[in-house]
């Protein structure tokens, strides 16, 4: 197999509104210059249809869907929907989900099956607490969230797995090399056990308080195939950095 092309999506979570729409075309315009590397942004569903129209070249997704295709679920969007204003993929399980609205492995894994039958493509998140780190349980945590997740019909065209440790989003902790290093490894080795050799193409993602200072050390670890990045991802001058590490170290 090929060496995985590196993949940086960015997740902006409930922040931007059309005023930032300059903001994502000076990030459309550094990926487009980027040819090594895949670049996305997963912005709120409210920007969907005008950042597809004002970033063309740029993939666009969002950051959840439902797992029905319609129905009496009062303020969710289905994958069609989103697929239908111009997003092309979409996050599911991310930690903040997963806290925030008590989602489970079984909803997430309806999810991504729900979005590929829409015709998006999927980053499908997993993680542990710092607790559970403490607790010598991450790996296990983390592989089995991965387990229980994944979708039938998983393949590397279309779906990307993300690596968030949940104590370093967004707090400027980040794990030693060594241990991303073990962690990224130990889902290599779960994701081929669920889907055989498939499972070298899949990418797997590091997201966790990754920026433009960190970017190419983490990018350089072993199975670490590109980052979901959060508040870095909001401006250009602090994306940027990440997407010309990531082309570095492709």
């Amino acid at each position: 197999m090929g060496a995985r092309r590196k993949f940086v999506a960015g997740n902006w979570k409930m922040h931007g509104m059309a005023g930032s729409l300059s903001e994502l075309q000076l990030i459309a315009a550094a990926a487009d210059a980027s040819k090594s590397v895949d670049v996305a942004l997963c912005v709120p569903s409210t920007l969907i249809a005008r950042a597809a129209d004002a970033a063309p070249t740029l993939p666009i997704g969002a950051q959840d869907c439902h797992q029905a295709e319609h129905g009496a679920h009062t303020g969710c969007v289905s994958a069609a929907m989103l697929a239908e204003v111009g997003a092309r993929l979409t996050i599911v399980g991310h930690s903040e989900r997963r806290q925030d609205q008590q989602e489970s492995n079984a909803d997430i894994k309806a999810k991504a099956e729900a979005a590929h039958a829409a015709g998006l493509s999927v980053i499908l998140c997993c993680g542990e607490t710092e607790a559970q780190r403490d607790a010598g349980q991450a790996i296990a945590r983390v592989t089995a969230q991965i387990a229980e997740s994944m979708p039938d019909d998983a393949s590397a065209d279309w779906l990307t797995i993300a690596y968030e440790p949940i104590w370093a989003i967004g707090t400027g902790r980040v794990p030693q090399t060594s241990d991303v290093a073990e962690m990224h490894g130990a889902i290599r080795v779960k994701l081929r056990d669920l889907i055989g050799e498939e499972a070298d193409a899949m990418r797997i993602l590091y997201g966790g308080s990754m920026n433009g200072g960190n970017a190419a050390e983490l990018l350089a670890v072993s199975d670490v195939d590109g980052g979901l990045v959060g508040g870095a991802s909001l401006s250009a001058d602090k994306f940027v950095p990440i997407i010309e590490a990531a082309a570095s170290a492709s």
